[in-house]
């Protein structure tokens, strides 16, 4: 009020135009601030007074249906590719998996190591190292996309076919690495680094509206460039150049979203507040990240071990498994989209210390995880014989072929989807561990699931029972992960408690 009064005065000076135009702007900045702190203090409540379950909805929900979106997006190259029933295309699509799960796992290193720490900053309201953490993310992603791209260029040939890839898959696997990886790692980490730090700072709609985006556009894309405007044989380059528009386009608009977010959230673009992260801060960022990209790294050399003993047994058993990698996915996103959700809630409340609320979402996200993973077990169990058939046709290109990978494809998903409930095991403690920054303890998990359990049991069952026990072995190494997990975080838990009531 005092600055109008004072702009009132100058009337006679200035004019009436002049300071009506001043008193409007004056108004509107005020709008604009108050919008700014409602908007602060709606995300506010959604951390520390909503509902458990609301929130964890609020926050789960678009997760969700982005991770499946996107899911569909990923899938639909593998479904369009099998219409053309050519079951070597689909080996390529399996191979070029691994490298695309590499994108998810640097994503990983910079979007939920900065986005755990920036919503544990914002629980403690120190909003200016929350800027300096997420401008840091942002770069580091940049940085971190350019040198992948480039290793796999100038290396595509002898890590295509290290991954598995034949003479008579090659061909196909260099086309889709080419667009998508080689020309696509930046766009792609990019858009996932500026999702996850969105999501934490309470901004999950526009998060997961620019992924979904990019994944619809892709399936409307997908056919255009392989039947359409490439000819017949290109039908896998033609996949990867909708991927690769996709994924700009998805990245355009997350940066758009994301600045405008930095006016209403801890969030900046700004390299200058890059370059003046705190050393603690790093460090604490790098604890997180490095843990969860090994995680899903780990991950990836699993992937990585199942394509090279499934290939030792056949083409077609490579292109079997690489379809039911696909379908098996559909549980895991939901359950991924979940923990997603429930990290930041779980990273506020641990830093603020309402370990009550921390708890009540920790429960309420595994009761809901294990639901749907029971629910995804008998529709898969229901549904094994036709779904493989929705990714390679058997009345197209090589019938026999194709039979015998479906028949494959069938069995391995009825073995398989028994892992769903331990992996949401693994998902929702690794993602409770990160969202309380124990990076050692995350990092303990994956090399246990992983390298202790899951890839010993694929060699094992391999060699005793050939490619139906390599397939029993995600079920086992997961059941024996998620035991390790459980005893993990409640160790953690309990140890929480009594260093806050000692």
């Amino acid at each position: 009020m005092t600055g109008l009064r004072n702009l009132m005065k100058q009337k006679k000076c200035t004019g009436l135009d002049e300071t009506e135009r001043d008193i409007q702007d004056l108004m509107k900045q005020k709008e604009m601030d108050t919008y700014s702190n409602n908007a602060a203090e709606r995300k506010r409540a959604l951390f520390e007074t909503m509902p458990v379950g609301r929130a964890l909805a609020t926050m789960a929900v678009p997760t969700i249906i982005s991770q499946l979106i996107n899911l569909i997006y990923n899938m639909v190259d593998a479904f369009f590719i099998g219409r053309t029933g050519n079951s070597y295309m689909m080996a390529a699509t399996t191979v070029t998996l691994t490298m695309v799960m590499m994108n998810v796992a640097f994503s990983n290193l910079f979007g939920v190591g900065g986005g755990s720490l920036v919503a544990r900053l914002m629980g403690v309201q120190k909003t200016d190292e929350a800027r300096r953490v997420s401008a840091y993310s942002v770069y580091g992603a940049i940085v971190l996309s350019l040198v992948y791209s480039t290793l796999i260029g100038l290396f595509m040939n002898p890590v295509l076919s290290f991954l598995g890839a034949s003479d008579a898959t090659l061909g196909y696997a260099r086309q889709y690495t080419l667009f998508v990886i080689v020309i696509g790692t930046l766009p792609g980490i990019l858009s996932m680094v500026l999702a996850h730090l969105l999501r934490n700072a309470g901004y999950s709609g526009k998060a997961s509206l620019g992924l979904s985006g990019g994944g619809i556009l892709n399936i409307v894309l997908d056919p255009l460039f392989m039947f359409v405007l490439l000819p017949k044989g290109h039908e896998v380059e033609g996949a990867a150049a909708a991927t690769l528009i996709s994924n700009v386009l998805a990245c355009i608009y997350l940066l758009l979203a994301y600045h405008r977010a930095c006016g209403e959230a801890p969030l900046s673009l700004r390299l200058a507040d890059a370059c003046r992260i705190s050393k603690g801060n790093r460090r604490s960022l790098y604890s997180v990240g490095v843990p969860s990209a090994i995680l899903t790294g780990l991950f990836d050399v699993a992937n990585i071990c199942v394509n090279i003993l499934a290939s030792a047994h056949s083409d077609l058993v490579l292109a079997g498994m690489g379809i039911v990698m696909k379908v098996e996915r559909i549980p895991n996103a939901v359950n991924v989209g979940l923990c997603q959700g429930m990290l930041p809630i779980v990273a506020y409340n641990y830093s603020s210390g309402n370990e009550n609320r921390m708890h009540k979402i920790i429960r309420t996200a595994r009761f809901a995880g294990l639901t749907v993973a029971g629910i995804s077990i008998a529709a898969l169990m229901t549904f094994a014989e036709p779904l493989p058939r929705l990714f390679l046709s058997t009345s197209a290109g090589d019938v026999e072929a194709a039979l015998m990978t479906v028949g494959y494809a069938a069995v391995f998903l009825r073995i398989r989807c028994l892992a769903s409930p331990f992996q949401f095991l693994n998902y929702h403690t690794s993602f409770c561990m990160q969202g309380m920054g124990k990076g050692k303890e995350t990092m303990l998990h994956a090399i246990v699931r992983e390298l202790v359990f899951y890839i010993p049991l694929m060699f094992l069952l391999d060699r005793l029972f050939g490619e139906y026990g390599l397939a029993s072995a995600l079920p086992a190494g997961e059941a024996c992960g998620a035991c390790f997990a459980l005893l993990l975080l409640r160790h953690i838990l309990r140890k929480a408690k009594s260093e806050n009531n000692p």
